[in-house]
């Protein structure tokens, strides 16, 4: 039976719910696991995924189902909310399914956007252990990600102190790395703007090399990409030598294998190769397993993940962060190039609400109460901003998967406004149907679950972007012009000296094209809304991720470090001190 989301709080309903959180002994039965192949860990246990993958290894794959949305707006589209609502809906119908959902970080739950378990009915449990840390993969990210820049600090003061020979007596050569080209910084997991700019090593010779340095949030850290594509704990293993934390005075890179610290940071990092099991409010098994933040990183549930669940499921569920031209391009070009494995279906998120901003819907100010444009019928302003979705709907069509909109339903919405953003959807040859989930869970996902059912048994005609083989500049050109719309590429003197080096290179021959842009346009602008027409890209600077083999170009003013608002979540999440139990969290 579906709880009232008008009345009580996530919170409250995830707490109803957890009652009925499936037992190590029911996920067993329901996916069909052999007793050693899940590791205990409280109301949310670990899969020992070598020994499922190994066991099953030739058994067929599942349908492979991919949710991403429209552009975000601040009024919200619910892509996590979906994915578990989709759950629910092929649940309901009887099938056997499961997920895959990315950990939240602690930024955005103590912030403004709150944790990513969903809403309403269509929620992940057990809420409170999902959002404050689950069984540790951040906090050992962290751990693993300083501990490489503690190494490099300490070589830098250990280098500027002793002479080579001194350097020698301790087993140590000189890596001269040039203070003023260092790539690496530290990580936390929440958004301190403040740290984003730092001078460390103040005092004396003890006291660490002092140098400029900086922040980003722990979920954009190399770690968390290499635990998104790491194919096992070996594959990991060999990812983290070739981490890149600085560039010598010769400008060749030093590395995380040069500092010796490779194989400590994987002792930390060794049980979140493992992924978590949580449940939605409904029962259906989902993974959590490697962070968000597309814009800034991959922002992919992980590869692991989806291998598990493509063998524990006939219907799998995977989400990408952000809009379809970000997670989506990632899913598609980056994930499934690395996994080898071929979606069925992408759903496409969108709202009323937030389609209306698209097509020109006045700013929202949070805090003050929402312009009658989103509370009330406006079949002009949301035709035009059905620009934004036919424009991503026929992104996905290029990648071969075939696209079925998912018009997430608010209460404020009109059946007219429904019925008008199914017809376009339709038109731009997508499968769309209108879903309750938020507010009746699986029973309100019946439409969507059968537009799934039924675009599962069309044959994929799975195609990239671009080949690999295809020049770093060429593959951004690409990018730009099909799945942003722009005119084309403007290159920074940085960014197009290191472009052109990375292109010469054949070390990078086969590094993956990570953008890193904003995800509130399809631009670099993120005030431009809808489909932005004659512009160009601006590429700033160009990160490189070694172990993860990334070549991350930075389009426009972007931060690694997102800022806590002035009216953050956190003020508001707070303990019963006689039960332990946390309210507040949404």
């Amino acid at each position: 039976m579906a709880w009232d989301p008008t009345v009580l709080k996530d919170w409250q309903i995830a707490e109803a719910a957890e009652g009925n959180i499936p037992t190590t002994e029911k996920y067993q039965e329901m996916m069909g696991l052999q007793k050693d192949e899940i590791i205990p860990y409280g109301k949310t246990p670990k899969i020992d995924f070598l020994k499922v993958i190994d066991r099953l290894k030739n058994k067929p794959d599942g349908k492979y189902i991919e949710v991403t949305a429209i552009t975000p707006t601040p009024l919200g589209e619910g892509k996590s909310t979906t994915s578990i609502g989709i759950m629910e809906g092929l649940g309901k119908r009887g099938m056997n399914v499961g997920g895959a959902l990315r950990q939240p970080s602690g930024g955005p739950t103590m912030n403004v956007k709150g944790t990513a378990a969903g809403g309403g009915n269509a929620l992940l449990i057990p809420m409170t252990e999902f959002s404050l840390g689950l069984t540790g993969d951040i906090n050992d990210i962290m751990n693993a990600h300083n501990l490489g820049m503690v190494a490099l600090n300490a070589r830098m003061q250990h280098e500027a102190n002793y002479t080579d020979a001194e350097l020698a007596k301790r087993g140590l050569k000189r890596l001269d790395i040039d203070p003023k080209n260092i790539e690496m910084g530290w990580i936390i997991d929440f958004a301190a703007q403040g740290l984003r700019n730092i001078i460390m090593g103040l005092g004396g010779k003890k006291d660490g090399f002092m140098m400029h340095s900086k922040f980003g949030i722990a979920v954009g850290s190399e770690l968390m990409a290499i635990l998104a594509v790491a194919k096992d704990l070996a594959d990991m293993r060999e990812r983290f030598k070739h981490i890149v934390v600085g560039y010598n005075k010769q400008g060749n890179p030093v590395t995380t294998g040069d500092l010796e610290v490779d194989g400590a940071m994987t002792a930390w990092m060794r049980n979140t190769i493992n992924p978590t099991l949580c449940a939605t409010v409904e029962g259906q098994p989902c993974f959590v397993h490697a962070g968000p933040f597309a814009n800034i990183a991959i922002g992919q549930s992980s590869i692991i993940a989806d291998r598990i669940g493509l063998k524990c499921f006939d219907y799998h569920v995977t989400e990408s962060g952000f809009a379809a031209d970000i997670g989506f391009e990632k899913f598609w070009n980056v994930k499934c190039r690395l996994s080898g494995l071929t979606p069925n279906v992408s759903i496409l998120v969108a709202t009323v609400r937030a389609l209306k901003m698209h097509g020109g819907g006045p700013t929202v100010i949070p805090g003050r109460p929402l312009p009658d444009e989103y509370t009330k019928e406006n079949l002009g302003l949301l035709e035009k901003g059905c620009e934004n979705m036919v424009h991503l709907i026929n992104m996905i069509k290029k990648s071969g998967i075939k696209p079925v909109v998912c018009i997430n339903a608010f209460y404020t919405d009109t059946s007219a406004e429904h019925a008008l953003v199914k017809r376009i959807a339709e038109q731009a040859g997508a499968r769309a149907a209108v879903s309750q989930h938020w507010m009746s869970g699986g029973d309100g996902a019946l439409d969507l679950a059968d537009a799934v059912i039924d675009a599962c048994k069309e044959k994929v005609d799975f195609k990239f972007l671009y080949p690999l083989e295809m020049p770093l500049r060429q593959r951004v050109e690409k990018i730009a012009k099909e799945v942003y719309g722009a005119d084309g590429v403007d290159w920074a003197p940085l960014a197009q000296e290191k472009a052109e080096r990375f292109e010469s290179d054949p070390k990078y021959a086969d590094f993956c094209t990570m953008m890193v842009k904003s995800h509130l346009s399809l631009s670099h602008e993120p005030t431009w809304k809808g489909v932005p027409k004659g512009w160009r890209l601006p590429i700033r600077d160009i990160l490189v991720y070694g172990g993860a083999k990334f070549l991350c170009p930075m389009a426009g003013a972007i931060s690694l470090m997102p800022g806590t608002s002035s009216d953050p979540a956190y003020r508001r999440i707070d303990v019963d001190v006689k039960t332990g139990k946390v309210s507040g969290l949404f």
